[in-house]
């Protein structure tokens, strides 16, 4: 059975189901739903990739405010929807709006369900250094992400793989598992498996403060940390010399290191050569290889190191 499916996102998790959506012959795509416009610093205007292509198919789009609005709900009901398919659209939708499509509506997840429900599966996954990682499509239900599992596929995380390097391929990897959960919807053959509530863990929104790197941790937590917030919020320090007003650093690879324990404080650099330095951690140490200097380009730790020197005792925090 053909379905009417109106799409609700608005992040790079969401782009490449829309664009299989909207060049499927099996399923009629009516509209998209996405985020208000937004203007970042210099009022530029941030692009939104699936309103672009939206607006380029001739597809309806609505960018409300507050989807549960009442002539919010009254526009989502003339596109006569069979099924709503989310993914990270960035609002919670109410009974009334999950009383509009026909067939229900599905969210593409990016974590292997129950785990990690709420606002940042993908960085949670980087930061706590798990095996793998992967995309569960749920039914929506009113309680967040706690709706029955329709389809899960998993993948394992490369070792110097950040967040947003996941999230390409977990975008990627849900194209054929959404697909395969829309056609069974349509046939009446989707298997509905309910999460076990004993296994349910949450993660929280992150803010531009999460980035700031704790060097407190272990080097290991530390590696994770670094990968995990990229490439929001950022993992940041300060580097901090006597003779120097002190230095905003994007700290953007490092490599874990086991050292011997010293009379050194977390966060003081150890070590340095002309490639790059090492800063002790909690538990042993890492070497930054990679950094970006506030308002300067990404660049190896020796192109630094050229422009500013780098001495041991010297901190970060």
């Amino acid at each position: 059975m053909t379905l009417r499916i109106l799409f609700l996102g608005t992040g790079p998790l969401a782009l490449p189901t829309f664009q299989a959506l909207c060049d499927s012959r099996e399923h009629q795509l009516v509209g998209l739903v996405t985020q208000p416009d937004r203007t970042g610093r210099g009022h530029h205007q941030h692009l939104n990739p699936l309103k672009e292509l939206a607006v380029a198919k001739g597809l309806a789009v609505m960018q409300p405010d507050l989807i549960k609005a009442p002539e919010s709900v009254d526009s989502l009901r003339k596109s006569e929807a069979d099924l709503f398919v989310v993914a990270a659209y960035g609002q919670i939708l109410s009974n009334a709006v999950l009383a509009v499509p026909r067939r229900g509506s599905i969210n593409i997840h990016a974590s292997l369900l129950p785990k990690y429900r709420g606002a940042t599966p993908i960085h949670a996954a980087v930061l706590n250094g798990d095996a793998e990682a992967g995309i569960t499509i749920i039914e929506i239900v009113q309680k967040l992400d706690a709706g029955p599992m329709l389809g899960q596929v998993s993948t394992a995380i490369q070792p110097n793989e950040t967040t947003g390097q996941l999230e390409q391929r977990l975008a990627d990897l849900a194209i054929p598992l959404t697909l395969q959960v829309i056609n069974e919807i349509g046939q009446g053959t989707a298997t509905r498996t309910p999460q076990d509530e004993a296994l349910v863990t949450h993660v929280r929104k992150l803010s531009k403060l999460d980035g700031l790197v704790p060097w407190s941790k272990s080097a290991v937590e530390i590696e994770h940390h670094v990968r995990g917030m990229q490439p929001w919020p950022g993992p940041f320090s300060h580097l901090h010399q006597s003779d120097k007003p002190s230095l905003r650093l994007q700290i953007l690879s490092v490599k874990a290191v086991e050292i011997a324990s010293g009379p050194q404080l977390p966060g003081t650099v150890i070590g340095v050569t002309a490639q790059d330095f090492t800063v002790r951690c909690g538990t042993g140490a890492v070497t930054i290889l990679t950094l970006q200097p506030d308002g300067k380009r990404a660049m190896p730790t020796s192109d630094f190191l050229r422009g500013r020197k780098v001495a041991v005792g010297d901190t970060l925090s």
